[in-house]
């Protein structure tokens, strides 16, 4: 056995135990593959981990890793299994350092003021190239069932990105960067879907950096908005509002005909339900609200989705959050029969929404509640494979308290924890 499989056998993701030592989840993976070496201040807090004697950690780490990563080139091994569910491997930080790479240097290509009509003409022809293939994948993303099918393609896009931004002047660079700060963003949701909270964050600063660089405010203010949405979920409200105040100032500098600024207050609003602040959640929930008096299309469908559409989901949601039971029960309910209609993503959309239903059975000691929109959650949950609707019910579960006592909520109990387990294994 290696540090991997043991890691594995006690249940830890990559990046479960990254956060248990406090260190990022690809550290963790040059551990395992050797790439790297322990240090020494982290040995006693890995053995712990671990449950091992440093003795047998010295052991694990002396046995060569029984599967070795493939090379970042390889395209076989790195669609079908090879990496860890919850740790997407070295290669996204190869293609991510690329990147970044490419940008810093993507001015030594033509000195400034050389671009002649032809090659704008060749910059405009990349970058509308880009563009389509994004926008088509994020309409491939936004109707798949099982979300994680997409990655391989997301991933190939984001790698021939990086390696056109390496032979670009600085003027198609910055044309280019508009491309790539819609695809980080993609490439966040697939992780953050996945649960790999490190990969998202990532992913999600890239998109801002590249965003800014391609003077795209209301790409930019997404992509702040997204990154905090990995603090909402953490439960880490403040730092959430810190960032979703940055993107509500870009936001105003945006489009005003697009719906950037609704969707940020949209995201505030959970933030602040989450401080326990309902009347700064009220504010910001009418100011979302207002999307409905946008003329004309307030969306692109790919990085900006925000139509109102989901405003009852999210009222509904906030009311449990901050335990106003009989309004968000009311709101709920309504918004069961739109997620209904809805196209793309009703399953993953559905699935929130009776879990949440279910929450206000927990809350209430309704066993009969929790049990018979818990049950329907979980259904949908193993159809899409969605990481999104898991937590919840993980959240759900673990509410659950006295209520485990009976015996229709201790199956639902066990059937989430294995659902967790297989998610996890996957």
């Amino acid at each position: 056995m290696g540090l991997a499989e043991r890691r594995k056998a006690l249940g830890y993701s990559q990046e479960g135990l990254a956060h248990v030592l406090g260190v990022d989840r690809t550290t963790v993976g040059r551990w395992e593959t050797g790439k790297t070496s322990i240090q020494p201040p982290l040995r006693p807090k890995y053995a712990e981990a671990l449950q091992l004697g440093l003795a047998e950690l010295d052991a694990l780490v002396t046995r060569p890793a029984t599967t070795p990563r493939e090379p970042v080139g390889s395209s076989s091994g790195d669609r079908h299994g090879s990496r860890d569910r919850h740790g997407s491997g070295d290669r996204d930080d190869v293609i991510r350092r690329e990147f970044l790479r490419a940008l810093a240097v993507a001015g030594a290509g033509l000195p400034s003021g050389e671009t002649d009509n032809v090659v704008e003409g060749v910059q405009r022809q990349a970058s509308d190239d880009f563009l389509r293939m994004n926008g088509h994948l994020w309409q491939v993303y936004q109707l798949a069932r099982a979300k994680a099918s997409v990655y391989p393609i997301v991933r190939d896009q984001l790698a021939v990105l990086a390696k056109t931004l390496g032979h670009r002047s600085d003027t198609e660079a910055r044309a280019l960067c508009g491309a790539a700060g819609d695809i980080f963003q993609l490439a966040g949701e697939l992780a953050f879907d996945d649960n790999r909270y490190t990969d998202a964050a990532a992913s999600y600063l890239l998109a801002a950096s590249a965003s800014k660089e391609a003077g795209s405010y209301d790409l930019w203010a997404c992509a702040l908005t997204r990154h905090a949405y990995v603090d909402v979920h953490e439960r880490r409200y403040h730092e959430a509002v810190g960032i979703l105040s940055a993107a509500e100032r870009i936001a105003r500098r945006g489009d005003s005909s697009l719906s950037t600024r609704h969707w940020v207050a949209a995201v505030q609003a959970e933030a602040f339900a989450g401080l326990g602040d309902l009347a700064a959640c009220e504010r910001a929930l009418d100011r979302a609200e207002k999307v409905v008096h946008l003329a004309g299309s307030t969306q692109n469908k790919g990085w900006l989705r925000f139509d109102g559409s989901r405003l009852a989901e999210e009222r509904g949601a906030r009311y449990v959050q901050l335990g106003r039971l009989d309004l968000a029960e009311r709101t709920l309910r309504g918004a069961l029969g739109q997620v209904a209609l809805a196209e793309g993503q009703s399953f993953r959309r559905r699935g929130v929404v009776l879990a949440n239903l279910a929450a206000i059975g927990v809350k209430r000691k309704d066993p009969e509640q929790v049990v018979t929109y818990g049950r329907q959650a979980l259904h949908l949950a193993q159809e899409s494979s969605s990481g999104y609707v898991v937590r919840r019910l993980q959240a759900l579960r673990a509410d659950f308290g006295g209520l485990a006592h009976d015996v229709r909520v201790a199956e639902l109990d066990a059937e989430i924890d294995a659902l967790s387990a297989t998610h996890r294994e996957g």
